[in-house]
């Protein structure tokens, strides 16, 4: 599997990247990173989340694509929501509960996916007009403008949500985690914080960097 960038999004967000990791995992859910999940801080204040550096990146690079990060809002900014106002986020196992954590701590959208069940390589480009997601959890998302990520069956993730059809069950095995990034900052600590929670809490193994 490979990971390419289109270069109509890169023309407009020459920093664009992505970490991107397929690995072998155990799928449970456990005590452990229950616990890391409910004991999850942000210190930042509920007026202070917008001006935040690496949420700011995210928004602003939303709206340079035509897309308005209020309206649809990227998925590390609802995440940090919620932790601040002390809403418990749900539990879904620890595979996705690990990447809800890693994305409240890098504070940049991540995307778990069931690896067995993309077709082909990942593209990640800009969404066309009349394209939709088809949201877990929520009615389908207008794909204009935002980034996406396509294999050879059609648009399976944005950085504001994923979609049922490569969505993680408890049959997956194999995942590809992606952190998405607007800019170049703090992506090494990033990278390394990816690989210390899978391989900590879910045993990744034949671990493949894209």
């Amino acid at each position: 599997m490979k990971i390419n960038i289109d270069s109509k999004l890169k023309e407009k967000l020459p920093e664009f990247n992505v970490i991107a990791y397929l690995m072998d995992v155990v799928n449970q859910t456990s005590e452990t990173v229950l616990n890391l999940l409910n004991d999850l801080e942000v210190d930042l204040k509920i007026e202070e989340v917008t001006t935040n550096p690496k949420i700011l990146e995210t928004r602003k690079g939303y709206k340079t694509l035509g897309k308005d990060p209020s309206h649809t809002r990227p998925a590390c900014e609802a995440l940090i929501r919620r932790v601040i106002k002390g809403t418990k986020l749900y539990s879904l196992g620890d595979l996705i509960d690990l990447g809800n954590i890693l994305s409240v701590k890098t504070k940049r959208s991540v995307c778990v996916v069931d690896a067995e069940k993309i077709v082909g390589d990942v593209l990640i480009r800009i969404g066309n007009e009349n394209e939709q997601i088809d949201a877990i959890n929520r009615m389908p998302i207008n794909a204009h403008n935002l980034p996406v990520y396509v294999d050879n069956e059609g648009i399976f993730g944005s950085p504001t949500s994923d979609t049922l059809r490569t969505a993680v069950n408890e049959f997956t095995k194999k995942i590809l985690v992606m952190v998405i990034c607007f800019s170049k900052k703090d992506t090494d600590e990033d990278e390394q914080l990816l690989l210390d929670l899978y391989q900590n809490f879910a045993d990744a193994k034949n671990i493949i960097k894209l």
